[in-house]
Parts: C-alpha cells; sequence; structure tokens
C-alpha cells in the first residue's frame, strides 16, 4: 500500500475496522487511517470481525483470512448490520467482485492499492450509505461541518466570515487535492466570476491567520491550494 495522505469527509466518530491476516498490512493500514483522522483498529480473523465490540461504522475487509472466507464473512456482517464493507484484497477475479458484492459489500478494492484511493472509497461508500446533511469534513485536527458552518481546529471553535468558511469547505471537501484559483472563485462567489483574483489572496491570508495552524492550507504555486498534512 502506498503511504500517501488521501482525502476524507467522514461522520462524526466514525470508527474502521481493518479485518487482515497479515500484520504488517494491517498496522500500516491503522496507522494511516488514524493520520487520516479516523479511530481504526484490526483483527486478523473472520469470526474476531462477528464478533467485534463495539460495532464499527466500516469494515475494510480481506477476504483471504485463516479461519474463513471472507465472503462468507461478508454475508454473516451483513445479516447484522448495515455496516459499510469494502472489500480489500489481492483476489481481482471477476467471479470474487461479484460474489462479494451479491453478498452485501459496498465496494471492492484490489491489492496494491494507495491509501488516498482507499481513503476516497471510503468517502464515497459513505455518501451513497448516509446522503444526510450531517457529514463531517475532517483533516487532522481541522473539523468542518457544513450544516451548521462551524469549523474546529484542535477542538477550539473558529471564526470565519462566510466567505472565509466557502473557501475552506471547498478544500477540506478534498484535502490533499490541489483546488484551483478558478474552481475556489467559482464556487465560494460566482459560478460566472470575472472580478480580481486578487481577492481571493485577501481571504486566503485571513484565513490561514484565523486557522493557526502553519502549513494546513498550502499553496502550490501555478496551481491553487490544498490542505497540507499537520500535527
Amino acid at each position: 500500500m502506498e503511504q500517501e495522505t488521501g482525502p476524507r469527509a467522514v461522520p462524526e466518530e466514525l470508527t474502521v475496522l481493518v479485518v487482515e491476516d497479515d500484520p504488517g498490512l494491517a498496522g500500516s493500514l491503522v496507522r494511516g487511517l488514524e493520520r487520516a483522522g479516523y479511530r481504526a483498529t484490526c483483527v486478523g480473523t473472520g469470526r474476531g470481525a462477528l464478533t467485534h465490540v463495539p460495532s464499527p461504522d466500516v469494515v475494510l475487509l480481506d477476504l483471504g483470512l485463516p479461519d474463513m472466507d471472507g465472503v462468507d464473512v461478508c454475508r454473516l456482517l451483513r445479516r447484522q448490520s448495515d455496516v459499510a464493507i469494502i472489500v480489500v484484497t489481492a483476489r481481482g477475479e471477476e467471479g470474487d467482485r461479484v460474489a462479494a458484492l451479491d453478498e452485501g459489500a459496498d465496494d471492492y478494492l484490489v491489492k496494491p492499492f494507495g491509501l488516498a484511493e482507499l481513503l476516497a472509497r471510503i468517502r464515497a461508500v459513505l455518501r451513497r450509505i448516509r446522503p444526510s446533511g450531517s457529514e463531517l469534513l475532517t483533516h487532522g485536527p481541522l473539523v468542518v461541518d457544513p450544516r451548521t458552518r462551524k469549523v474546529t481546529v484542535g477542538g477550539e471553535e473558529v471564526a470565519l466570515t462566510p466567505k472565509e468558511f466557502d473557501i475552506l469547505q471547498c478544500l477540506a471537501a478534498d484535502p490533499g487535492r490541489v483546488v484551483t484559483r478558478q474552481e475556489i472563485l467559482e464556487r465560494a462567489w460566482d459560478a460566472h466570476w470575472y472580478g480580481p483574483t486578487k481577492v481571493l489572496d485577501v481571504h486566503m491570508a485571513a484565513l490561514r491567520r484565523k486557522l493557526g495552524a502553519p502549513g494546513l492550507v498550502e499553496t502550490v504555486y501555478g496551481r491553487g491550494f490544498r490542505l497540507g498534512e499537520v500535527g
């Protein structure tokens, strides 16, 4: 698994259970998820997944487990809960994909894969199965609540102007991705914005100052802005 930080937009208190019998890969996944702001734990068997307490919000399920076939685990998990199940496995044949999806998996990702892609898959699955407006956008110590338009950094609320919030929401919706200046202007101001782009620099400077986390908002010269790694 490539060790790159990816974006996420996760519900509050989201927990991820990694079901993987390779200790090295399991540890790498847990560390990557925790760096991304998730609460993560792991088990190495199918029975461990089925009896895990408390129930997680997302299960990353390997199919090649030592005690049970992962497809059977998927079926039993789906019977007992509506947890989001993403299969992460080296088995890439169409038959395995079809079997897992038929037994209730929400997505299927073949190894090797990058952490950024995995986080994007988690985000997409959660959007499909939890389409409510209560989804939070998190990135390290940063939490953006689109419903209440509140922002916290390290648990402390940050007061932003409406435009500053719109800019931050645009970046936080996909941390790590470079968002162009024009895209931010069109989303935070107007789809047909033709005014000076300098106005964005003024608001961006104020936003950085208020967030108080060096490196959180990065300038990618010649391209735009993105949220960087912090903490």
